[in-house]
């Protein structure tokens, strides 16, 4: 495969600042979605209000959110395959890939900030049918932009150290975009002491920073001229048939099972942060913006050793030793609060250290070890179907997050008043990274690698 020119440093820079707007989007429906519609006790005596039914409305086990969002995620799923398929066949002068992130960007910014706009301002089904409408927009629009986005890593990089450099950067871009979600309380925040209403303040903020994600979606699409680093020829393949060569490849079934599993406990206790900060450690909601931009400084330092040991102990063991400092760290926070005889402070230090060096792990080598295993495809088939190999992955890891929030939002339920869910969902958690170290465990990088 011939390619014309290498990406320069700049040109790394503006191909990652696109992943943290999407980045940033995903935080804030990943966040604060359920803290708007199913807020606990803690949110309504800030002023929160009540859009949609709460409780256990389905079956006696499902919630309104739960149901609506798994909902959006597997119907998110459903479309990756659907866009990777689309992406690899695209014949546009400009690529397969940038088209997608053009058209993309700016409804989906304000698909996810109609999210948080329901039609009646009090409890109506109306609301409900609203948020349906649009996350199910939402999940399919950030397809359309992420799966052509990602896919553009294996293409873009020609050597495995240009890989382990772009996905440096896309990693820095995405946990910055993931902690500017998080800043959500801290502008609120200053919203509400200027006398502005709660949920006015809420809104105005993802106003704020969905603009901000939107334009940086942008830069990409407007930058980078797909054809000068990417050889866009392929052969056209049907959907279903360019899937079942996708999962026929056995070490990526290894490794999605894995990936779905470790998305699974990471939506699990992300969505659980604010929680478990008001609820187990007792302090104030905007700690939990702290912890997480905390989180996201310190797993900074861990980069240049992230990538050192990956080059000399492969990724595949330095993913596996993150699994093991995930597992320490959710079990931890399971037990936070009462149960453990020191001041909450101290234990929120405590989550935060723990979690730096797999959230480093985990941003910059699974997107890498996909384009090792779709570029190792290529050189056995000769077919480049990289666009279906990064929706495969996302079709799989979406499948954990849809399972993640009918489990939290179930669990997160039982005894409220003392708030056992809360430590459930984080022990579940930590049980869910140690399978997935095992499932790892298996995956045979040096033939991947080989090739």
């Amino acid at each position: 495969m011939a390619f014309q020119k290498s990406l320069s440093r700049a040109k790394m820079w503006c191909y990652a600042i696109g992943q943290l707007g999407w980045a940033a989007l995903s935080g804030i429906v990943g966040s604060w979605l359920v803290y708007f519609y199913q807020p606990d006790a803690a949110a309504l005596s800030e002023g929160m209000k009540i859009f949609v039914p709460q409780g256990r409305v389905f079956f006696g086990a499902l919630t309104i959110i739960g149901l609506i969002t798994a909902t959006g995620r597997i119907f998110d799923a459903i479309t990756d395959p659907l866009v990777g398929n689309w992406s690899d066949n695209c014949r546009s002068r400009r690529g397969r890939r940038i088209p997608f992130l053009r058209a993309a960007a700016i409804p989906l910014g304000l698909a996810t900030l109609l999210i948080f706009f329901p039609p009646v301002p009090h409890l109506s089904g109306m609301n409900s049918a609203w948020l349906f409408v649009f996350v199910l927009l939402y999940y399919f629009l950030i397809t359309c932009y992420s799966t052509p986005y990602t896919s553009l890593l294996a293409e873009l990089a020609h050597t495995q150290e240009e890989k382990l450099k772009i996905s440096t950067c896309i990693s820095l871009t995405y946990i910055i975009g993931i902690a500017l979600g998080y800043t959500a309380p801290m502008i609120w925040g200053a919203f509400g002491a200027a006398g502005m209403e709660r949920v006015s303040a809420i809104k105005a903020t993802f106003a704020i920073l969905c603009a901000i994600a939107t334009v940086c979606m942008l830069i990409p699409a407007f930058t980078i001229n797909e054809k000068e680093y990417c050889q866009s020829e392929n052969p056209p393949c049907t959907m279903i048939s360019s899937l079942l060569k996708t999962f026929a490849n056995k070490e990526f079934r290894i490794f999605v099972m894995q990936d779905a599993i470790y998305f699974l406990a990471l939506t699990m206790f992300q969505t659980g942060l604010p929680f478990f900060v008001t609820s187990l450690l007792r302090l104030p909601e905007s700690r939990a913006s702290q912890m997480f931009i905390a989180l996201t400084a310190t797993s900074l330092l861990f980069y240049p050793l992230i990538n050192f040991l990956a080059r000399k102990f492969g990724k595949k063991k330095i993913v596996m030793a993150a699994f093991a400092f995930f597992f320490a760290d959710f079990l931890f926070t399971g037990f936070c609060g009462k149960f453990i005889p020191i001041p909450s402070g101290a234990q929120a230090v405590l989550i935060v250290a723990l979690g730096a060096f797999p959230i480093a792990a985990f941003g910059i080598l699974p997107q890498a070890m996909v384009a090792d295993i779709a570029q190792h495809e290529t050189a056995s088939t000769g077919e480049n179907r990289t666009g279906m190999f990064f929706a495969a992955r996302t079709f799989a890891f979406k499948l954990g997050q849809s399972a993640a929030m009918i489990v939290f939002t179930s669990l997160a339920t039982i005894s409220s008043a003392n708030a056992l869910g809360y430590r459930i969902v984080a022990a579940t958690a930590s049980a869910c990274c140690a399978l997935g170290a095992i499932i790892l465990s298996f995956l045979n990088e040096k033939k991947i690698l080989g090739k």
